[in-house]
């Protein structure tokens, strides 16, 4: 298997979708202690597992939100690029900008602590990687993190046709990813088949496996209805097609 940067860029983007605004702290389509498990694969063959979390939270409170996602390989993937990734993101109460990001990457023989610090009364990004110097940009306006944007969409309604831009930072750069949401279809997952919305984002500004693949395409499908789950990833790159698809989630919103 030739080495490709896949795992992140699966998750990381995997989200990237629109900006909104709530009326009311509770009105979300997720509650904390939401998990969802996928199963990844490369073509046919499995290759590892993702997790994604919400954390504890007092509803009545202005704690931020907590969202961790975890990704691991499994023993047949292990032998040709082991990974044991963790990132979490935290994300004000009204789940309108993100606050911190934290990134444990274990990929292959890359080894990077990576912290995010989005100081807003400061109107500055710091950026720190293991043991390097911070790295400070001026911050502008209210961002969204690589992660946070996952759960941004959720809480956005879905149109067919329409696009939106979604303003995101990942500490070294800003970006305005242009998202389109595509056609209503049904989505076979491992438990059934359910509908959901296609999206897909324009890649242009994107780096890692994207920018080895420029004629690469990432498409993200998010459940019908108004929980909004991402159901299943698609992403065709270089050295074929990855696929995540959701296998258990538990601890859903009711509505």
């Amino acid at each position: 298997m030739r080495r490709v940067h896949f795992f992140p860029y699966l998750f990381s983007f995997s989200f990237y979708v629109l900006t909104f605004s709530l009326n009311a702290k509770t009105d979300f389509p997720f509650i904390p202690g939401e998990r969802l498990d996928y199963e990844l694969s490369w073509g046919f063959i499995p290759v590892g597992s993702a997790v994604i979390e919400i954390g504890p939270r007092d509803s009545l409170s202005n704690a931020p939100w907590q969202i961790c996602f975890s990704v691991r390989t499994n023993s047949f993937a292990d032998k040709f690029y082991k990974v044991r990734t963790k990132v979490t993101s935290w994300v004000d109460c009204n789940f309108t900008h993100s606050l911190k990001y934290v990134k444990s990457q274990h990929e292959g023989k890359t080894r990077k602590e990576i912290q995010v610090n989005f100081d807003y009364s400061k109107n500055q990004v710091t950026y720190l990687e293991n043991e390097k110097p911070p790295r400070i940009l001026p911050l502008s306006r209210k961002v969204y993190d690589p992660l946070a944007i996952a759960f941004a969409f959720r809480c956005f309604p879905t149109e067919a046709g329409k696009a939106k831009i979604l303003p995101t930072c990942d500490g070294k750069k800003f970006l305005d990813v242009r998202v389109k949401v595509g056609k209503r279809e049904d989505i076979k997952v491992p438990f059934g088949c359910l509908p959901g919305n296609d999206v897909t984002p324009d890649m242009k500004d994107l780096s890692g496996v994207f920018k080895k693949s420029p004629k690469g395409i990432l498409r993200v499908w998010y459940s019908d209805g108004y929980r909004r789950i991402p159901l299943k990833i698609s992403s065709k790159v270089v050295v074929g097609r990855f696929t995540a698809e959701l296998i258990s989630a538990q601890n859903l919103q009711k509505k």
